[in-house]
């Protein structure tokens, strides 16, 4: 069952001979149901996370829709790992099913926010024929614009602090800049003096390749975008501004 409330041929009446409603069909869906698009590096998790928690719906990504299916091993979680293994991409008629299964569970009735699905235009296709035959409605598609050199510059200056990972500094986001002490740079959150990077933010053949997939405007993730304009809500926001000016737009737009 996909909806919260559902009616058919309602009628009411009241003072005996005067009519409120008459055979009309009502349908009540659980809440917003969202999906997440934007580059590497345009502050998608974390825009994702202040999304969930303002609605309070499950933030699902497909990442952990397969671990999840592999460690319990299901049979979808059986035919994904046998690709996993090989190098492989796991092709979407095992994906979407997972990802269905998944927005069919009790905490996804009221809404739920994907993220970073679909990445191509074949995806997007075959993830809003599969919602539809379920009777799932996309409500909302959220796209963080960024152009291309902001985006690559913002995963070059990600600094991961030895205490602590999840302590944000960024040296190209003004809101998270690294403080500075004795002329070096320190984390921002707690001072320490140790800040790495990882080596994957540093290969700039690899981040321009994941861009490459999503700048795409034939085919790969801005497709999947241009698709989903034609069919349901979009909002766009500006992802150059910072973090908090972002969210204020993103829920100003979400209502």
């Amino acid at each position: 069952m996909n909806e919260l409330l559902s009616c058919e041929a309602l009628t009411k009446c009241y003072q005996k001979d005067k009519t409120a409603l008459e055979n009309v069909d009502l349908h009540i869906g659980f809440g917003r149901i969202v999906g997440l698009l934007g580059p590497n590096g345009s502050g998608k998790g974390t825009q994702g996370a202040i999304v969930q928690k303002k609605f309070g719906v499950p933030h699902i990504e497909t990442g952990v829709i397969f671990r999840q299916n592999i460690s319990k091993k299901t049979p979808l979680g059986e035919k994904a790992k046998a690709f996993i293994d090989r190098g492989e991409l796991v092709p979407d008629d095992i994906t979407i099913p997972m990802i269905l299964n998944r927005l069919k569970e009790d905490d996804a009735k009221k809404g739920w926010l994907l993220d970073g699905f679909p990445r191509n235009l074949a995806q997007a296709e075959a993830l809003w024929d599969a919602l539809q035959k379920e009777n799932i409605k996309l409500d909302i598609v959220i796209e963080i614009d960024l152009d291309r050199e902001t985006a690559k510059k913002r995963i070059m200056g990600r600094r991961l602090c030895k205490m602590d990972n999840n302590h944000p500094n960024n040296i190209y986001i003004d809101a998270i800049k690294p403080a500075e002490k004795n002329g070096k740079i320190v984390c921002r959150v707690c001072g320490c003096e140790e800040l790495a990077t990882r080596a994957d933010d540093q290969d700039a053949a690899a981040i321009d390749k994941r861009h490459g997939i999503y700048y795409d405007t034939k085919t790969v993730t801005l497709a999947a975008v241009n698709y989903f304009k034609e069919r349901t809500k979009v909002i766009v926001v500006d992802g150059r501004a910072g973090v908090k000016e972002v969210s204020e737009d993103l829920m100003k737009k979400l209502g």
